[in-house]
C-alpha cells in the first residue's frame, strides 16, 4: 500500500509513468485535471465553480481543488493507496493534504518528482501543440506557465524534501529509461517489502 504524490511541470511525462506506477503497485491514480473535468462534466457545484477558472487557463482556488480532492480521496478505491498527480501545487494545499490523511491515520510515503529542463520541455510542449492542434501554445505562454507552476511549486518540494520524502528522478529519455529510473527509486525509497 503506498500513498504517493508525483510532481514534475507540464510536459514532464507525468501521466505516462503515473500509469506505470499504478498498474505496478496497484493503487489508482489521482489527477487533479481529471477531477476537474469529471466534477464540470457531471455539473456537480464544485465543478461549476471550477469552470470559469479553468476555461480562463487559470489555476483554480486552493478551497476549490482542496474539497474536490478530498472528495475524491474519500471514494472506496482510494482507501488501499493512492497515487496523487498534481496536487499539491501551494504550501496551503500541503497542509490541507496533511489533515485530510492525518483524519485517516495516514500520511504520504514518498513524493517524486520528475526534473526535465525547462528548454526540454518547451519543445515537448510546443510539438505536442502542433500534433493536438493547440494553435494558443505558443512558445510565450508556454514559457509563462512553466514560470507559474515553478513560482508555485517550489515551497511544495521545499516543505518535502525537508520531511525527507522528496525522491528527484531525471525525466530526459525513453520512456523505458525513464520508468526505470523511477521504478529504482522508488524501490530504494520505499524499501524491497513492497510488491513488485
Amino acid at each position: 500500500m503506498i500513498r504517493m504524490l508525483l510532481i514534475g511541470p507540464p510536459g514532464a511525462g507525468k501521466g505516462t509513468q503515473a500509469s506505470r506506477i499504478t498498474e505496478k503497485h496497484g493503487i489508482v491514480a489521482i489527477s487533479t485535471g481529471d477531477i476537474f473535468r469529471q466534477n464540470v462534466k457531471n455539473r456537480t457545484p464544485l465543478g461549476q465553480a471550477a469552470e470559469s477558472y479553468i476555461n480562463a487557463g487559470k489555476f483554480v482556488p486552493d478551497q476549490i481543488t482542496n474539497d474536490m480532492v478530498r472528495d475524491r480521496l474519500e471514494q472506496s478505491d482510494a482507501r488501499d493507496g493512492f497515487l496523487l498527480d498534481g496536487y499539491p501545487r501551494t504550501a496551503a494545499q500541503v497542509a490541507f493534504l496533511d489533515e485530510i490523511l492525518a483524519d485517516k491515520g495516514h500520511q504520504l510515503d514518498v513524493v517524486l518528482q520528475i526534473v526535465v529542463d525547462p528548454e526540454e520541455l518547451v519543445h515537448r510542449l510546443l510539438k505536442r501543440a502542433v500534433s493536438e492542434n493547440r494553435t494558443d501554445d505558443t512558445a510565450e505562454v508556454i514559457r509563462e506557465r512553466m514560470a507559474l507552476y515553478f513560482e508555485q511549486t517550489t515551497s511544495v518540494t521545499a516543505l518535502y524534501g525537508q520531511r525527507g520524502l522528496l525522491t528527484e528522478v531525471e525525466g530526459i529519455g525513453d520512456v523505458s529509461d525513464v520508468a526505470q529510473r523511477v521504478s529504482t527509486a522508488l524501490d530504494v525509497k520505499l524499501g524491497a517489502s513492497l510488491p513488485l
